[in-house]
């Protein structure tokens, strides 16, 4: 089930992590490489790119999960289970292109009719069975299986596209050197640049926090600390004390998004919360388990991808799926500090939220799917009113590493979850208030404090960086940090979170 809950580290000193060494993006330079159409372009777009010269990094192909909104419960399960196929897919492609790079430069077409190719006909059985099952079960099966299907190969640095999705995003920025960064010149292709064999990350994500403008604070939060959630209608906060995961318990599944899935999110998540979160948890399973968190009543599951320091050193998962079989390498970072806050609305009273209800923020395939769910904050302690969004600080010296999430606080009033995961909760309007008759809910703000080095920029390379863990194919690019939430409060504790909120009381 991909679960590390470990008691003890390996500490080899070895630096060539035979599990992620076919992960090396090597042999830096630039590759002739025909390439898929976008999926955007017209219905002939199955017709070869003209052929450039470009370092073709990882692999984009559409977020089949995001296009489906309207999937009949019955048939949630095994649409799901296909989707982890479509991301397990996309790993094999990558891994391939990262191992057969030799071969790309003596054939310009290979990454085309090698790589991209076949992963569209694989794309297209799976996408096929998604439409099967959701037709079985009296819905409409996704359209436009061909465009759907189709990937391209694309540069480290491409933009990530723009525009503000329904769950905020990062509009207007491109995602690409918003605060100056390192450069961006460099596109991941440097041999030796990565931290993880070339996987990223490379020197163009790191930013000096101390040369960034101030920003005001996380999104979500007001500059003067305050929650601009809830600085004039419902002003109250609820503190909840889980711990930072001091047992290390750790699995790279994700029961929100592949149910039944091992290693569904190929990377590992921390835990703090509920101790029963693995793919194969039913609701029923999470109601009954232990909690670290101090309130009993509070059996909330809280999650996010760990931070690693790539130190050469092996991690006790370092030949596992969601380690370094899935180019995740280096010491898992421990955090210091895990604040986890609940806060009001701005122009109303919150409402209960209900049991088991489900929130993804921010999205794990950023780098390549665009900022349209992008939704991260990083920072350094002492310089919180100065955030980065597509870059990792480097932090001076007594100052730590600083992630922040806050979540969507608007929900239908009707589901725990939907079929992307997204559609049934949404961030608030620019005036506070939820639109399309969403009910506003108590907001989660999670703040993550690490105390790990800082990185050294040096001659364009990057010394003892740390990433995010993330999907092989997303570069652990810091764009794709993100967070989820499964409330499993029981009933009297959620009143008392509302009941605090809505009266204005900072409650424990």
């Amino acid at each position: 089930m991909g679960r590390t809950n470990r008691k003890r580290r390996s500490t080899l000193a070895n630096r060539a992590i035979a599990a992620s060494a076919a992960l090396a993006l090597g042999g830096g330079g630039l590759l002739a490489a025909n390439i898929y159409a976008s999926a955007g372009e017209s219905k002939n777009s199955t017709r070869n790119a003209q052929t450039t010269a470009a370092s073709v990094a990882t692999i984009k192909c559409p977020d089949v999960g995001q296009k489906l909104t309207n999937v009949p419960r019955r048939a949630r399960a095994g649409v799901d289970k296909e989707l982890a196929k479509l991301d397990q897919q996309v790993t094999e492609a990558y891994k391939r292109l990262a191992d057969t790079r030799q071969a790309q430069a003596g054939d310009p077409g290979y990454v085309n009719n090698a790589i991209l190719s076949p992963l569209k006909s694989k794309r297209v059985a799976t996408i096929d069975r998604i439409s099967n099952n959701i037709n079985r079960a009296g819905g409409k099966g996704p359209r436009g299986r061909g465009k759907l299907a189709g990937c391209q190969g694309v540069p480290a640095d491409q933009p990530a596209g723009g525009g503000q999705g329904q769950n905020g995003g990062q509009a207007g920025n491109g995602g690409q050197n918003q605060n100056g960064g390192q450069g961006g010149d460099n596109g991941g292709q440097d041999g030796g640049n990565g931290g993880q064999a070339d996987n990223g990350p490379v020197a163009a994500d790191f930013q000096d926090i101390t040369q960034v403008q101030p920003t005001g604070g996380p999104k979500g939060v007001g500059a003067n600390g305050l929650p601009a959630n809830g600085d004039s209608g419902s002003t109250g906060t609820f503190t909840t004390v889980c711990g930072t995961n001091e047992n290390e318990l750790r699995n790279s599944d994700n029961v929100i998004v592949a149910p039944g899935v091992s290693n569904g999110a190929q990377h590992q998540h921390d835990y703090v919360g509920n101790q029963s979160n693995d793919a194969f948890a039913s609701d029923e399973d999470l109601a009954a388990a232990d909690t670290t968190c101090q309130n009993q009543g509070d059996k909330s599951s809280y999650f996010w991808p760990v931070l690693r320091v790539q130190d050469g050193q092996d991690d006790i998962d370092a030949g596992a799926p969601g380690g370094g079989q899935d180019g995740n390498v280096g010491t898992i970072a421990q955090v210091s500090e895990a604040q986890l806050k609940f806060v009001g609305n701005k122009t109303s009273d919150v409402v209960a939220m209900p049991t088991a209800l489900r929130i993804i923020t921010g999205d794990a395939k950023a780098f390549v799917n665009g900022l349209n769910n992008a939704n991260t904050n990083w920072s350094c302690t002492g310089f919180e009113d100065r955030q980065l969004t597509d870059k990792y600080p480097i932090c001076p010296e007594g100052s730590s590493v600083v992630r922040s999430s806050n979540f969507q606080s608007c929900w239908d009033g009707q589901n725990i979850d939907s079929a992307n995961h997204r559609t049934h909760v949404a961030f608030v309007q620019a005036d506070g208030t939820c639109a399309n008759g969403f009910q506003a809910i108590p907001q989660l703000q999670v703040r993550l404090v690490y105390d790990v080095e800082a990185p050294q920029i040096q001659d364009g390379q990057v010394q003892n960086p740390f990433a995010v863990d993330s999907f092989p194919d997303q570069l652990h690019k810091p764009i794709t940090d993100h967070n989820d939430f499964i409330n499993f409060f029981d009933e009297n504790t959620m009143n008392e979170v509302v009941d605090c909120i809505n009266s204005g009381q900072d409650c424990k």
